[in-house]
């Protein structure tokens, strides 16, 4: 079941292998607008983030040192719901020829933390989770799902003393 007061955040980044306009990247940029499609209408899914043409988030750059980052960053009901989408959606078909589009990175290039239901994360909490992350692994404030962590939890019952 879903928490509903707190909802998944995940970002990942890649550094692609050539300009987006270019013969490099043509199979995964032709693959977008259907893989867009599939996750917004994945169960689960809440929001992901979308440049000024509301299409994708190609256009938009995390690091302003890196021309060749990409940022894909969303928000799902659950780890559930966004590992479903992941592995179990035909979204794994792009995932599995990412090595033909992006770098191989050697750190931490995805994380996942809750946020309150309704908060739209923006690039730079994104990219300060991943920054946590590499920086101190898997914890509460960030982590993968080889490790994931539960909601927080709020609203626990109180106890009255007699």
């Amino acid at each position: 079941m879903a928490d509903t007061e707190f909802h998944l955040a995940q970002v990942n980044i890649g550094r692609i292998l050539g300009p987006l306009d270019g013969p490099v990247l043509a199979g995964f940029v032709a693959q977008l607008p259907e893989i867009n499609a599939l996750a917004d209408g994945a169960p689960g899914f809440v929001w992901r983030l979308v440049d000024d043409g509301g299409a994708d988030s190609t256009s938009l750059r995390p690091d302003d040192h890196d021309d060749m980052l990409l940022i894909n960053l969303s928000v799902w009901e659950s780890v559930q719901a966004l590992k479903d989408f992941t592995y179990r959606s035909d979204h794994l078909k792009v995932l599995s020829r990412r090595r033909e589009w992006f770098e191989r990175l050697a750190e931490h290039h995805q994380a996942m933390w809750w946020v309150p239901a309704g908060h739209l994360p923006t690039t730079a909490e994104a990219m300060q989770r991943i920054a946590l992350l590499r920086r101190h692994g898997d914890g509460p404030e960030a982590f993968t799902f080889r490790e994931p962590h539960p909601a927080p939890r709020t609203n626990l019952p109180t106890t009255t003393a007699v």
